[in-house]
């Protein structure tokens, strides 16, 4: 079972709203449990034999590889650039509750802003742009659940 299965699993058994789910198979033994404050999944496998605790908001690839500046923006039709997000997590346009939001529409932006902040396996990764120009739309709420190369912002670069 690779990693995309288990990731697939996880999204499966939060979306289903059951609170245990426990796998068995030949040489991999999986335990998921939800209704905390994150999804805890626990793998194992019989050679050799390791538990990894996988804190999960939402699945991530891996957490050693979160970048902190988003994937090149794909141009649109309007002349606007998406900003798209550069790993699967949880958005957030605030550090904190009682921050105010990193950028709103109608703010000037220039390379290196910090746009947002995606959370994933409990590690917060700070989103920077790699444009200057004029935030026109957030196309996500915050908090919300993002996958790899979700547009996450429209940009007019003019």
């Amino acid at each position: 079972m690779d990693i995309k299965e288990i990731q697939n699993l996880i999204k499966f058994v939060a979306k289903s709203g059951a609170s245990e789910v426990k796998l068995e198979m030949d040489d991999i033994k999986i335990t998921i449990k939800t209704g905390s404050d994150a999804d805890v999944t626990y793998v194992s496998q019989a050679a050799p034999m390791q538990m990894a605790p996988v804190q999960q908001a939402a699945p991530a690839p891996v957490a050693s590889e979160a970048p902190a500046v988003a994937k090149a923006p794909v141009e649109i039709a309007d002349n606007y650039i998406t900003v798209k997000s550069p790993i699967i997590g949880t958005f957030y346009r605030k550090s904190s509750p009682d921050k105010p939001s990193f950028v709103e529409v109608g703010d000037s932006i220039k390379e290196g802003d910090t746009l947002c902040i995606i959370e994933a396996m409990k590690l917060f990764n700070e989103i920077e742009s790699e444009v200057s120009g004029t935030i026109v739309k957030v196309l996500i709420d915050d908090s919300s659940p993002v996958e790899f190369d979700q547009p996450l912002f429209l940009v007019d670069p003019s």
